[in-house]
């Protein structure tokens, strides 16, 4: 049987969830009137404590319509230097919106105010306004790391003296959440907007969650049209996101012990790995390969599934599909492929 750790995006909707998409009561969302996506807004405001929510196709649109909900086409967006909207996002910020990416650094997706502030640009008119500034949690090439609730306190007091709204890119938020023994509003309180997926560890097939107030979600909604996110009938993938908001978020903790299993066990073995808050396992390869694709070809042969993080890296996700059985087994053919044909 294949252990597949390339994602938690591979994670299969449970039979309750099925259940639900079979049943939901639906209607055409454009118009207002599908009583399972309203129910899911409804649900995930109050959850986010944010005024109002929208439910939109994935965790890249939500992010998107976000930003273009919040700028003006010349604008410029504050973005971490690794993060997932500059990185994996196709440019849409920039092809679709017209806004201007710059980068900061951080440490593990934590920037200081000195660290933003070096980015920020002094009032002069040869300048592009600069009017949303963005983080990430938890952050995927951080190899999962968490931020805490007064860490973002801290990011977004700092933007908003600069006059910026704050978004945050939470595709995996919920693993903050249960890493930290935090609440959502922990978090969201500091905000203006969050995107959080629900189709990763949380295991629904399809769908996303943008929140903030109500101004702010209405006009990333007519955004959404726009991209071609006005959905029909759609309770019937509302139906799952809905079990999966609800149901599947305090399970998250044991995808974060396997995942702390398999840095132990990789470490134990030699190899140098990064420290694993969440559910992500980020491990250098160089030691043993000259590129990150053959550590991977070698565990595919035994049908183990992992991905390259660059040259020298690959990670490893956890989710609910691996058991604590599994982490030992991907331990002994990682002993077997990469240590002991390698020696």
């Amino acid at each position: 049987m294949t252990i597949d750790l390339r994602s938690d995006t591979v994670t299969r909707p449970t039979d309750e969830m099925r259940e639900a998409a079979k049943n939901a009561n639906v209607g055409d969302d454009v118009f207002g009137d599908d009583p399972t996506v309203n129910e899911l807004e409804s649900y995930a405001a109050e959850l986010f404590g944010m005024e109002d929510a929208l439910f939109v196709s994935s965790g890249t649109q939500g992010n998107l319509v976000s930003i273009l909900a919040q700028t003006k086409p010349g604008d410029e967006v504050l973005l971490e230097e690794q993060s997932h909207i500059y990185y994996y996002e196709v440019g849409g910020l920039s092809a679709v919106g017209g806004t201007i990416p710059k980068l900061y650094p951080s440490n593990r997706g934590y920037a200081t105010p000195e660290q933003i502030e070096s980015v920020m640009r002094p009032p002069n008119i040869h300048f592009p306004d600069t009017s949303l500034f963005c983080l990430e949690n938890t952050h995927n090439r951080h190899g999962g790391s968490a931020l805490t609730s007064d860490q973002v306190e801290t990011m977004a007091d700092i933007a908003r003296e600069h006059g910026l709204r704050v978004h945050m890119d939470g595709a995996r938020f919920f693993n903050a959440v249960v890493a930290t023994g935090s609440s959502p509003t922990d978090y969201t309180k500091h905000l203006d907007s969050i995107q959080s997926c629900l189709s990763k560890g949380l295991s629904a097939p399809v769908g996303s969650i943008v929140a903030g107030d109500e101004d702010f979600v209405a006009r990333a909604r007519k955004k959404r049209k726009m991209l071609g996110g006005g959905m029909r009938q759609v309770g019937i993938i509302a139906a799952p996101a809905l079990y999966a908001l609800r149901h599947m978020r305090d399970r998250l903790k044991d995808d974060h012990a396997n995942a702390k299993e398999l840095e132990k066990g990789l470490r134990n073995l030699g190899l140098n790995v990064w420290e694993s808050q969440t559910n992500i396992v980020v491990c250098d390869i160089s030691s043993i390969f000259d590129h990150s694709s053959e550590a991977i070809n070698r565990l595919q042969e035994r049908d183990v599934l992992i991905v390259p993080f660059s040259d020298n890296l690959v990670r490893m996700t956890t989710n609910r599909h691996i058991s604590s059985a599994d982490i030992d087994t991907v331990l002994e053919i990682v002993k077997e492929e990469w240590i002991e044909k390698t020696e």
